[in-house]
């Protein structure tokens, strides 16, 4: 169990760190109900990033995952083609970057997120945590490296559980500092907005970068 859990550590805090998904959390704390909104964002998150993984989990399970089958094979070129797929993805966030004088834009649905209401805000947790093209890529690795651990169903359970909560740490800890802070977290969160929505293209070239080769790597590594 140990080792599966720390082949899903680095995959867990590939999604932490996705901004959207952090800015969209921050920008819910801005509401007129910010802990409300907040609170059904994240639950939206864990749902969205834990049913995934809970799904893909149950999936790989059903298929022999051991050294030299098929499964095995087809599992490894599945990861190579996602870790392309994220190197190229890599490329084009870098080069649609803005530039030293240029504002970056964001989704324009974020435009009106200050008007959500918590179940406006579940739902968008939700989606944002179960349908992101790289935090697929991230829960699929993690449940092949859970279903291929030879674990009991409790141990399955508690690594999947690890996965999910190091995952939704980036959302949860603007929320936990509104609720301890109240408004004096208010000017660091929006210092913390600003910065990931300028550097949004480039956060997401570097984890693209590293994980589109770690994907590879274990691809190869299990052919």
């Amino acid at each position: 169990m140990n080792e599966a859990i720390g082949q899903l550590l680095p995959l867990a805090v590939a999604v932490t760190i996705s901004p959207v998904l952090v800015i969209a959390g921050i920008l819910l704390l801005f509401t007129e109900s910010p802990v409300f909104n907040g609170a059904a964002y994240l639950l939206g998150t864990v749902v969205g990033v834990g049913g995934v993984l809970a799904a893909l989990t149950a999936v790989a399970a059903t298929q022999d995952l051991s050294a030299g089958t098929a499964g095995s094979a087809g599992v490894a070129w599945l990861r190579i083609v996602l870790g392309v797929l994220l190197l190229g993805g890599a490329v084009r966030r870098f080069r649609a970057r803005p530039g030293p004088q240029e504002e970056a834009r964001m989704p324009s649905w974020m435009g009106g997120i200050t008007s959500f209401h918590p179940g406006k805000s579940l739902v968008t947790g939700l989606v944002l945590g179960a349908a992101n093209p790289k935090n697929l890529a991230m829960a699929f690795s993690a449940a092949v490296s859970i279903a291929g651990a030879d674990l009991t169903v409790g141990q399955s359970v508690a690594s999947g559980t690890v996965f999910t909560v190091i995952a939704v740490l980036g959302v949860a800890t603007p929320l936990a500092m509104v609720v301890t802070m109240g408004e004096r977290a208010r000017p660091r969160l929006d210092t913390w907005k600003d910065w990931l929505r300028q550097h949004n293209s480039v956060v997401m070239s570097v984890l693209f970068l590293v994980f589109g080769v770690v994907l590879v790597g274990e691809g190869v590594r299990q052919l």
